[in-house]
């Protein structure tokens, strides 16, 4: 679920750019920061991320700059007014000689700077149009992240092909169990009851002994789990969350496996196949 994306956007006197990044989550986070001013923005981009993602921790950040240059200057009568009433009176005594008009515009007060974006419609409209470039930063980096899972999907395919592997292996060495747990038991019955020890009791305790180790049913729950992924890894639906819990029965299964195992080679197939599920599990953490 990493990704990243840059995109950029100009509208009247402002230019920015967008940067969207985004590591993995076991559920959504959307983070976001933007220029002073331009808290509403917040929104669009948590809409907007939930709209495409369901996984993940989703970084998006805005920078706006203004370009002073599209200032627009204006007079201010009032203020210049006042000024011209409070020099009127030295004027008439002589004090003071007529203002200039480049002395009057100096003064504090008389020119003012209009920014043209303070004008609502003007401010909504760069609004949306910094929404419309945060829209297309989120989909630039839903296509890299769709990137990433399309040279991740045969690796997944690959893990689950080696699961699929081991669960054979496994099946056919828990085949023999029984001849094994019967021909155990018996040595050992033997060496403590030594010729007393009877064949039907033998048979009785091993059968026993059997049920107690067979991992049939855990072997069959595996294969399950197997089928369930593959169909989950060839769906278009996102699917990160279900093959997390997916993972999560097949290391069960694989545990009870090894604690059942009455051999040293369904032991050692049982502890590969774990190794193998958590390889697949870190691997998912990548999926949406």
């Amino acid at each position: 679920m990493t990704g990243f994306a840059r995109v950029e956007g100009a509208h009247g006197a402002w230019s920015w750019a967008v940067e969207a990044r985004s590591v993995n989550g076991r559920n959504l986070e959307v983070r976001f920061r933007g220029p002073p001013g331009f808290d509403l923005l917040e929104k669009s981009v948590r809409d907007a991320a939930q709209a495409r993602f369901q996984r993940g921790q989703i970084n998006v950040g805005l920078q706006a700059k203004h370009a002073e240059t599209a200032l627009s200057v204006s007079v201010n009568i009032e203020q210049l007014e006042r000024y011209l009433a409070l020099v009127e009176p030295l004027v008439k005594a002589g004090r003071a000689g007529p203002p200039s008009g480049d002395g009057l515009l100096a003064l504090r007060g008389v020119l003012e700077a209009v920014d043209p974006e303070d004008d609502p419609q003007a401010r909504a409209e760069l609004e949306l149009a910094m929404a419309a470039s945060l829209a297309a930063g989120l989909d630039a980096l839903k296509a890299s992240r769709l990137d990433e899972g399309a040279a991740l999907a045969p690796v997944l395919a690959g893990q689950m092909d080696r699961i699929a592997e081991l669960v054979t292996a496994a099946t056919a060495e828990a085949a023999g169990h029984p001849a094994v747990i019967r021909d155990r038991f018996a040595r050992r019955l033997k060496e403590l009851a030594g010729e007393a020890a009877s064949e039907e009791r033998i048979i009785q305790e091993a059968a026993a002994q059997a049920v107690k180790a067979d991992v049939r049913e855990e072997l069959d729950r595996l294969a399950a789990h197997v089928a369930s992924a593959r169909s989950l890894l060839a769906a278009e639906a996102a699917a990160g969350r279900r093959l997390d819990f997916l993972t999560q029965e097949f290391m069960r299964e694989a545990n009870t496996l090894c604690s059942k195992s009455a051999t040293s080679a369904l032991t050692a197939i049982g502890l590969d196949l774990k190794a193998v599920i958590e390889q697949f599990r870190e691997q998912v953490q990548n999926v949406e």
